[in-house]
């Protein structure tokens, strides 16, 4: 379980004080799905950051399975919106990267790399390299690069920001299958709304800076959901006022 006790950073910036986060608390159970909303400059990517361990907050704590998190470790994956993969390095080394800097044995990195290839449906590109494929393909290199490592926690920040529309469905269907595989706990930072409706077992929504849990939604439907059902729009309807009011607070 990941915890998340009276988190909050503050940053000085040219002899200002910003206050980015303010006693963000909340509670994630194993193997849920939760997307993060908010207004921007509302602290979503320094929250996951502090989650991550790459950074700390000012006041609070962040506890993972009992454990204090204060620097980045194994049992927590990212994922990045512009992918990071390495150019230079074929779709097969990119995915065992992680390993490789574990010390795992090169036999064994490579049969754990390839398993991850085959549930992406991907084997055929293993020595290719990143700028021969398309944008979802090298979406999903870096989430399996993320999840070869088995961590607890997979932190994904707009991942699917970067592509078009239909990419990012397609996209959004694959995460929720090798979730539903691999049973993670994940943690979606996201500007879309539908995508979080979409996705999410709980929506996270966010005040305003400084960044706080203003409310957090139940989505009680299952897999897969019909984005344009009365239920998904009902709750879309009720996500998108809570979030207009930050928005509105955000522009003054």
């Amino acid at each position: 379980m990941l915890i998340l006790n009276n988190v909050s950073r503050t940053f000085i910036s040219k002899g200002n004080t910003i206050n980015a986060l303010d006693k963000v608390n909340f509670e994630v159970k194993d193997k849920e799905f939760i997307c993060i909303l908010g207004p921007s400059g509302c602290g979503k990517t320094t929250l996951l950051r502090i989650i991550a361990g790459l950074d700390k907050p000012t006041a609070g704590e962040v506890m993972l399975d009992d454990i204090r998190v204060d620097k980045p470790g194994q049992d927590r994956g990212m994922v990045f919106q512009d992918y990071s993969l390495f150019p230079w390095r074929t779709v097969i080394d990119n995915i065992a990267f992680g390993l490789e800097v574990l010390g795992v044995d090169k036999k064994e990195r490579y049969e754990n790399a390839r398993e991850y290839l085959k549930l992406l449906d991907l084997e055929k590109f293993e020595n290719s390299f990143p700028y021969e494929l398309s944008g979802g393909m090298r979406q999903r290199i870096a989430i399996v690069r993320a999840l070869i490592n088995n961590p607890k926690l997979l932190l994904m920040d707009e991942p699917f920001g970067a592509l078009d529309a239909q990419t990012r469905n397609i996209m959004q269907a694959e995460l929720l299958r090798i979730w539903e595989k691999k049973h993670k706990t994940i943690l979606f930072v996201t500007h879309s709304v539908d995508e979080a409706v979409y996705l999410a077992d709980r929506i996270v929504v966010m005040s305003a800076r400084p960044g706080t849990i203003k409310e957090i939604f139940n989505i009680d439907l299952p897999h897969p959901r019909i984005r344009t059902s009365q239920e998904a729009n009902i709750i879309r309807d009720r996500v998108l006022k809570s979030l207009g009011t930050e928005m509105e607070h955000a522009m003054k």
